[in-house]
């Protein structure tokens, strides 16, 4: 027995309400549960009841088993004093306050719907499985998960706001600038997000806004930055890139110890660090208002023009500095840029439009709605048990559901384990 299903039972009355009595036989009649807290002290605050002929107002406190008051001591605090119920599973022992007098106890065992309880049992019975409900997944009806993974769309969002709400602080507030960082990031995918990172972070952003005129002082600044321009080429483009960053680096006082080293090992050539930095060159040096743009944009084609660049001439026959290669234009694809949508983009308009005081949550579910599910194994595994990720809205949902429920075991916090308890 978890004290979250306790919790979850006393809050949600899913008890025999006509026939509680405490343990010591007195009737009670529960007019309100309480409001939950989750810091330290009592577990529910302002409960109202009647225990016998009294009415009470005061705090709720639960266990699983009765003992527990004094194994967590609490009859030695005086902030458990205002208890007027202690709720249990199990009533193995009288509990008191800390001027020794006695509390009603309620042992819950008894009273508690037996369908809920069976529910329970068999949702929280592992078992080797992925997901807790993961026999009973499929069942879940398609109102109550997709009102439910909206909710958890918005909840990602909102854990993203904490990234960039750090970030903020680190730029003196300049959304600009922690657009830049992120987008780097984002830019480098999982193998080389926190190379590009570093080195965003690496450079005020003061500098790219003044080499935006030049699309050779912007590859040199990000080639320069990641510790690319240190080897001796005899090649035009590489000695140009070379005598640029050594401008820049005076110019500026740029430093670039704390860049994380870049990898090429079992990267696709579309994905090599020298492509990807020649993209995300190119992108603000077409776009010196690029941060507005893309918050004022309202539509996904308006997003996929403004993300329409390639690297620059030199890299058309070639992904390396050293080694020539069949030519091909290397252009940003439509699935590169839905991944910068989804995990800058989106995040960014959410964010902002919360700081300036815009209602952005309809144009920003639209925009996520209309681009396509990501693939990745979270999503795989929901999509076998349920074809139920046809958006980004709905992957990056099961993402969060996955990581921040069916992981951490928070089934009575989630709907569609709520739904599974109580069919």
């Amino acid at each position: 027995m978890q004290e979250d299903f306790l919790h979850y039972t006393w809050k949600h009355k899913k008890m025999e309400l006509n026939k509680l009595k405490t343990a010591q036989g007195d009737a009670v009649l529960l007019t309100s549960v309480g409001q939950h807290n989750f810091n330290s002290g009592p577990d529910f605050f302002n409960a109202q009841l009647k225990i016998g002929n009294q009415l009470w107002a005061g705090n709720v406190e639960i266990h699983v088993k009765s003992s527990d008051w004094f194994l967590h001591s609490h009859e030695q605090d005086k902030a458990y004093d205002n208890v007027i119920l202690h709720v249990v599973w199990e009533h193995d022992t009288d509990v008191f306050r800390s001027d020794n007098t006695p509390i009603p106890t309620l042992q819950l065992k008894d009273f508690t719907n037996i369908d809920v309880l069976n529910n329970y049992e068999k949702l929280f019975s592992k078992n080797g499985k992925w997901i807790n409900c993961e026999n009973d997944f499929a069942s879940v009806e398609n109102f109550v998960l997709n009102n439910w993974l909206e909710r958890l769309y918005f909840e990602r969002l909102e854990r993203k706001q904490e990234t960039i709400q750090n970030l903020l602080k680190d730029t003196k507030n300049d959304w600009e600038a922690v657009f830049f960082i992120m987008l780097a990031k984002n830019f480098g995918l999982k193998v080389n997000g926190e190379p590009f990172y570093s080195m965003a972070k690496s450079i005020d952003f003061s500098v790219v806004r003044k080499s935006q005129s030049s699309l050779t002082s912007l590859e040199a600044l990000f080639f320069g930055q990641s510790g690319m321009l240190e080897d001796d080429l005899e090649i035009s483009y590489y000695l140009e890139l070379q005598k640029e960053y050594q401008f820049l680096k005076q110019k500026f006082k740029l430093e670039n110890n704390n860049v994380m080293p870049l990898q090429f090992f079992r990267l696709r050539p579309p994905n090599f660090p020298t492509i990807r930095l020649s993209q995300l060159a190119s992108l603000y040096f077409e776009h010196k208002t690029l941060f507005s743009k893309l918050m004022e944009a309202k539509t996904l084609e308006d997003f996929y023009k403004v993300f329409k660049v390639s690297a620059s001439t030199f890299w058309n026959s070639h992904y390396t500095f050293q080694k020539t290669s069949k030519t091909s234009s290397k252009i940003l694809t439509k699935s590169f840029i839905d991944l910068l949508l989804i995990n800058t983009v989106l995040p960014l308009k959410f964010s902002y439009g919360k700081e300036k005081g815009q209602e952005l949550d309809s144009e920003i579910l639209n925009i996520a709605a209309d681009i396509a599910s990501e693939k990745n194994s979270v999503v795989d595994a929901f999509n076998n048990m349920k074809k139920v990720s046809n958006t980004s809205l709905q992957s990056q949902a099961l993402i969060q559901l996955k990581t921040e429920y069916c992981s951490k075991n928070k089934c009575l916090q989630c709907a569609i384990g709520n739904s599974l308890i109580n069919p």
